[in-house]
């Protein structure tokens, strides 16, 4: 394209979000879904950090690397959903420009944050599982911090190149995203000047930042499921089965979406089911990792508990003190009374 016919385009100042497509009559039915996945997504969340935090017993790296899971699915629930609400609350679907990158780029790092979190943390389950007797020597607290800063480190440094090619396109025009949120593939089909080597780095960063990860954790659970396979108690072995097999589920679920989104071929006739998958790992992960990660477990049940009865005791705590704070005070006006007669 010649610099006069440049002249000649508009420049794009804001997108739209065309969302899911729905008709006006769906859009508070969507809005009050969504709200209840947020809310129950961060209230969740934070409940397993401050019961991580304030629970002693639960200070080991199995923990560290779930409250980091923790926070860290708060921040990539709130990238994407508190804009989305606001959307369908107000039906205004634009956003600007430099709104959308910055969407997409907190959105890409955190995505690509936790896929080296969770392939750090099937590690972690592997030396716990397969090498019990290496474990305390081998996952100290010196490594737990080293994995955990890398996971947050990588996932942020892979992801800025990609935004820096992405936000020096060119967009004049049409300015309509077919997708609930900013993201790479959309916004690059909008773009009027060569968009190869943006979808190509854009590929490439994916599957560098999902597949490894993908590979590591999947190797990892097979090793973990073999080893379960020789524990001679019925019991320990359906246990130990029942959770690893929910946590590879949400696993496998989480890694081949993204996949599946960025690292296979695109064409048009994808972006219907890219927003299907796009759900899975954007608002769903950050739903149910708390539930199968955290709150199945032993440890966590009792840590509950705990604080639970923690919580009772200071209930009846104060319920005692304001029982005497009661009795002081009427014998104080009896006192006055016997006092003035």
């Amino acid at each position: 394209m010649t610099k006069q016919e440049w002249k000649n385009k508009t420049v794009v100042t804001e997108f739209i979000l065309l969302g899911f497509g729905n008709g006006p009559e769906l859009d508070s039915l969507i809005f009050l879904v969504f709200l209840l996945i947020y809310i129950v997504t961060i209230t969740g969340n934070i409940f397993i950090i401050m019961l991580m935090v304030a629970d002693r017993p639960l200070h080991t790296p199995m923990y560290f690397f779930l409250g980091n899971l923790a926070c860290l699915e708060i921040c990539y629930s709130s990238s994407i959903l508190p804009r989305m609400l606001l959307s369908y609350l107000s039906g205004d679907r634009s956003i600007s420009v430099k709104g959308c990158f910055t969407q997409y780029y907190f959105f890409a790092c955190l995505a690509a944050a936790e896929c080296y979190l969770l392939a750090a943390m099937s590690y972690d389950r592997y030396l716990a599982v397969c090498k019990p007797l290496h474990y305390p020597s081998r996952m100290n607290s010196k490594l737990c911090l080293q994995l955990g800063a890398a996971s947050w480190i990588s996932g942020f440094l892979s992801n800025s190149i990609l935004t820096f090619l992405i936000s020096n396109l060119d967009f004049c025009g049409p300015n309509e995203i077919e997708h609930f949120f900013c993201d790479s593939f959309p916004i690059i089909k909008l773009s009027c000047s060569d968009t190869h080597v943006a979808g190509l780095v854009t590929s490439v960063v994916a599957g560098v930042c999902s597949l490894p990860p993908f590979l590591l954790t999947f190797s990892s659970y097979i090793y973990i499921i073999i080893t379960v396979v020789r524990i001679p108690s019925t019991t320990g072995r359906k246990k130990a089965f029942s959770t690893c097999s929910s946590h590879l589920i949400v696993v496998i679920l989480f890694y081949w979406s993204i996949l599946f989104v960025y690292v296979l071929p695109h064409h048009d006739t994808q972006i219907s089911p890219n927003k299907i998958f796009s759900v899975f790992y954007t608002i769903l992960t950050p739903l149910v990792n708390p539930l199968i990660y955290s709150l199945r477990n032993k440890e966590v049940k009792e840590a509950l508990r705990k604080q639970k009865n923690k919580f009772l005791a200071f209930l009846g705590l104060l319920s005692v003190k304001k029982k005497k704070g009661v009795i002081i005070l009427n014998e104080l006006q009896v006192q006055t009374q016997l006092h003035v007669m």
